[in-house]
Order: C-alpha cells, then sequence, then structure tokens
C-alpha cells in the first residue's frame, strides 16, 4: 500500500496557491485546478491538494496532523524551509538532524503543518 493523496484546508483559495505554486516551483510537480475550490499538485506517483472545505465551514488545522516531504538532500530541506518562511509560513522547527534524517518544520498560511526531509 502507498499512500494516493494528502488533502489539507484553505480558507483563501488564491493565497494558498500562491503560497504552494512558489514552494513547489522547483519541484518538477504539475498544478491542477480542480475546481475554485480546490487545487492539486501532482507527482509522478502521488497528489498534494488545498481545499475550501466541502462544508462551508472554516478551514482548521489537526491536532497532530502534518504532511511529510521528502526532498531529496540536506540543501533542500534548508531551501524550502526558507522559502516557507519568506511567503509566510511560520517555523516549527529549524533544519538539523532528528534521528537518521535531515528535516525543517513550517506551518503554511491557514496553519497547516509540513515537514521536509532528506
Amino acid at each position: 500500500m502507498k499512500m494516493n493523496y494528502f488533502v489539507v484546508g484553505a480558507n483563501d483559495m488564491q493565497a494558498s496557491r500562491a503560497f504552494y505554486d512558489a514552494l513547489f516551483a522547483q519541484s518538477g510537480l504539475q498544478t491542477m485546478a480542480a475546481s475554485e475550490r480546490m487545487t492539486y499538485w501532482l507527482g509522478e506517483d502521488f497528489a498534494f491538494a488545498t481545499a475550501i472545505p466541502f462544508d462551508g465551514q472554516p478551514a482548521t488545522t489537526g491536532n497532530g496532523t502534518m504532511v511529510g516531504f521528502c526532498v531529496g538532500a540536506a540543501d533542500a530541506v534548508k531551501r524550502l524551509h526558507a522559502l516557507a518562511i519568506d511567503l509566510g509560513g511560520t517555523c516549527e522547527g529549524a533544519p538539523h538532524q532528528r534521528g537518521p534524517k535531515f528535516s525543517a518544520y513550517v506551518r503554511d498560511l491557514d496553519g497547516n503543518k509540513l515537514c521536509f526531509s532528506d
């Protein structure tokens, strides 16, 4: 079994799309707007999306929920962490070695927690 896709909530799709378009600009992911309330970033064998909640209620973060991205190298971890901060995200853990992985943590514009690791 493998992960198929992951969706995080957004309250402002335009701001969310701008954040992730810039964050993923060098990743080779394809962007696809499935609708006005949802945008996908598609990789070879996975998809990541942001969406305005279908029920019309505000998007909120899940306590303990996190999306992890394997970015291949420590330099990429550092670059993406810094870029996310520059784009308006907040630091949840500066880049450094954590057990067997070099990783860093940020929150996006809606407070969704992301991890970048080598």
